[in-house]
């Protein structure tokens, strides 16, 4: 049974107590959400806690610490103010209409205000939903680890996306493939609102309740859109741009995110929703890392215009509002201009180019080229290159291709490009956007190994890491190595 904190236990922790609850997403009525209370898990216990994050949410450390905060956040007790729920949405899933989805396993508790503005709490993994449909509505430990290290991973990197404060464990059993034991994500953005929020509405002619949606979504976090001549079509234009952005960081640091589907699309241009997901090893534009894919759907080369297709998704729903075919396709042409040139303008703060040249296109792209052919280490490749000079220092990153001739091409088209360019400013600028860490396969399993008997130092050292992935951390070496050969037999799949 679920039960509201006590009186005393607020008066120990007044700083959860003081939570000032927003509440805005609840307000829009019961047609956008279920209102629920999460199913509690027996004998919680921490796994992972992100105090940085808690730290910006105005939690202090002492409250993430004690036994109310480890309840609270498995979904075993109520925060006095919350309005718990889960949220009706639809979707296409690898391309196909998949009609009524919803949070199946993800209970909202409500916004909180904060020095960032309200940040919604989400419980992941909290229990049965009117949405579940045949699903039981829990996580397991492996896959909540991997959301809550690559959630942090993605906000070190500096990529747009969800965070999450802390990950709970239960030996409560769960049944996948196998039986696996229950865990929690706490996660945190402005709004989970989805791409397949408005296909909800749209695909089932409630268009009031599309209306009130999207005029939440423009008053809330697109307020310029309002003044424009058709709000919903500069809407869908804005959030064209935002992912269009997202597309570009993603493929710029060698992320695949294994399952772009419509309802796994952020409305404000977040990464969310982290299941199959992978940071390249050895560099391979086909590469799919989501074992579930049998038609590569949703292979790394493929992101982009997948990114594309899922808008024009959306601007279908929302035509309804915009009632005019040809402006909803215009408000998604920013996407395409937007989409290469961020794309080229963070592979230029790559490869160290403080100026833009015209020339820097082609070798931008033979850079790409070279990777692939040589299937060469993406991070480890970038980050070696940090060192490399006009003169010298081409020996570490020559070692990593087989075919040195082809190497020494690139090489020297390269040096000829940067040697006008003074090396201090350019070396300080490849290291800021070339990580040395990132949350590779292997280190994310072997992690949650160690978490599965209980030892959880693997989940809080990449935890250390990954929050500040350009630091070079000494004594931390192996976990920016080449991955071990065992690494190329992890399957992850839409379970995961």
């Amino acid at each position: 049974m679920t039960t509201a904190i006590n009186a005393s236990s607020a008066e120990r922790n007044p700083v959860e107590s003081d939570l000032k609850w927003v509440n805005s997403f609840a307000a829009l009525g019961p047609d956008f959400y279920t209102a629920l209370q999460p199913s509690p898990l027996p004998s919680p216990y921490w796994v992972g806690r992100s105090r940085a994050l808690a730290r910006e949410l105005g939690l202090e450390d002492h409250w993430l610490e004690s036994a109310e905060a480890l309840a609270a956040l498995t979904g075993n007790q109520q925060l006095p103010g919350s309005r718990p729920l889960a949220s009706v949405y639809s979707g296409h899933q690898f391309g196909a209409w998949a009609g009524q989805l919803g949070d199946g396993r993800a209970i909202s508790l409500g916004e909180i205000a904060t020095a960032r503005g309200a940040q919604e709490i989400q419980l992941k993994g909290a229990g049965r939903t009117p949405y579940s449909r045949m699903g039981d509505g829990r996580a397991v430990l492996r896959s909540s680890i991997r959301e809550f290290l690559c959630s942090e991973a993605m906000h070190g990197l500096g990529i747009p996306t969800t965070r999450a404060l802390c990950v709970t464990g239960s030996d409560a059993l769960v049944r996948r493939e196998e039986l696996e034991t229950a865990a929690v994500v706490t996660r945190t953005a402005p709004s989970f609102i989805r791409f397949g929020h408005f296909e909800h509405f749209s695909y089932s002619d409630q268009h009031a309740q599309l209306k009130t949606l999207a005029d939440y979504v423009i008053d809330r976090f697109y307020p310029a859109c309002r003044d424009a001549p058709q709000p919903y079509a500069a809407l869908l234009e804005a959030v064209s741009e935002r992912t269009a952005h997202l597309m570009a960081a993603w493929q710029a640091v060698g992320f695949c995110h294994g399952v772009m589907n419509t309802d796994n699309m952020s409305i404000l241009g977040l990464s969310i929703d982290y299941g199959p997901f992978q940071f390249l090893d050895a560099f391979d534009p086909h590469h799919i890392c989501n074992h579930s894919d049998t038609q590569g759907r949703y292979a790394y080369n493929k992101q982009p215009n997948t990114a594309y297709w899922n808008l024009f998704c959306l601007g279908q729903a929302l035509l309804p509002l915009i009632d005019d075919q040809d402006q909803a396709l215009a408000a998604l042409e920013s996407y395409k201009s937007v989409f290469p040139e961020v794309l080229q303008t963070r592979m230029r703060a790559k490869l160290g180019l403080v100026e833009a040249q015209p020339e820097d296109a082609a070798l931008i792209e033979s850079t790409f080229k070279l990777l692939a052919s040589n299937k060469v280490d993406y991070t480890i490749f970038w980050r070696r290159l940090c060192s490399f000079t006009a003169q010298s220092g081409h020996e570490p990153v020559r070692d990593l291709f087989f075919d040195r001739e082809s190497f020494n091409a690139w090489a020297l088209q390269y040096s000829e490009r940067i040697a006008p360019v003074d090396i201090g400013p350019r070396a300080d600028l490849m290291l800021k956007n070339n990580p040395k860490f990132v949350l590779r396969n292997h280190l994310g399993e072997e992690a949650i190994r160690a978490a599965k008997l209980k030892d959880f130092s693997g989940v809080n050292t990449l935890l250390t890491l990954l929050q500040a992935p350009f630091d070079e951390h000494p004594g931390h070496e192996r976990f920016a190595d080449f991955p071990p050969d065992w690494a190329a037999s992890i399957e992850i799949s839409c379970s995961s």
